[in-house]
């Protein structure tokens, strides 16, 4: 038997520099920072959050695996944020038929990133 533990997080970390994150992740996606040493920039939101990791032999649909997958309330209004700030959206926006909207841009370091909303 081993001994018993919880998983409390799990942080994606992505190698750039710290302050290149900031429009993208703070501005677009309106997280905050969490922790910044210079080195790291953590950033993070306050609601509800999972432990989860998704192992991927393609993305659906025929679409490549994304880096990262950021659900958000309001997919639309990302997708609206993102075209106004001049940002690429190499896939979508999709109404997928396992019941998410979802579309995909990249990060400032080139992370393919995957933005959802669960439809209702």
């Amino acid at each position: 038997k081993g001994i018993e533990m919880a998983v409390k997080r799990i942080v994606a970390n992505i190698e750039g520099w710290p302050e290149k994150a900031a429009r993208f992740y703070g501005e677009l996606l309106g997280l905050d920072i969490v922790m910044d040493m210079g080195w790291i920039r953590t950033y993070g939101a306050d609601g509800q959050m999972s432990v989860q990791m998704s192992i991927m032999s393609e993305g659906g649909s025929g679409t490549p695996v994304p880096d990262i997958s950021i659900e958000v309330d309001d997919v639309d209004a990302v997708l609206e944020k993102a075209r106004a700030m001049g940002i690429g959206i190499e896939y979508g926006p999709a109404d997928e038929p396992w019941g998410v909207r979802r579309f995909y841009m990249r990060d400032p370091f080139g992370k393919l990133i995957n933005i959802l909303s669960h439809v209702q």
